[in-house]
């Protein structure tokens, strides 16, 4: 019904950037919040930053003032600017959304993408 395709994700020296494209279809009647979220190897997923409809973004601490999300609403795409990556950085990054379907129950229902990897090298 809907699909999450993230791109972007590779190899970068620590102090790189890299921007992550998180890109929604099917059958999409509306889209509410989008987030990223990222899992390091043995480590549980995580939250990195949030984007309301209106443009309102939540952070967690660690990459406050280093990246930055945004969402283009006519394209129904996500994005996640990262600068200044540290090795810690590491990690699949997961982009999700929450989506009424055309033709579906009033509310939203969560979906997720299948994850780029980020690799930051020190």
């Amino acid at each position: 019904q809907v699909q999450l395709v993230e791109s972007g994700g590779a190899l970068v020296q620590a102090g790189g950037s890299l921007r992550l494209s998180c890109a929604a279809s099917g059958s999409i009647f509306s889209i509410n919040d989008m987030g990223w979220y990222r899992q390091a190897p043995g480590k549980q997923r995580e939250l990195v930053a949030t984007i309301t409809r209106s443009g309102d973004t939540n952070y967690v601490g660690s990459v406050k003032g280093r990246f930055t999300i945004s969402r283009d609403n006519a394209k129904n795409t996500l994005y996640l600017q990262m600068n200044g990556l540290k090795p810690e950085d590491t990690g699949v990054y997961y982009c999700n959304a929450d989506v009424r379907l055309v033709g579906g129950p009033a509310w939203y229902l969560r979906y997720w993408g299948q994850g780029t990897q980020v690799t930051v090298s020190s």
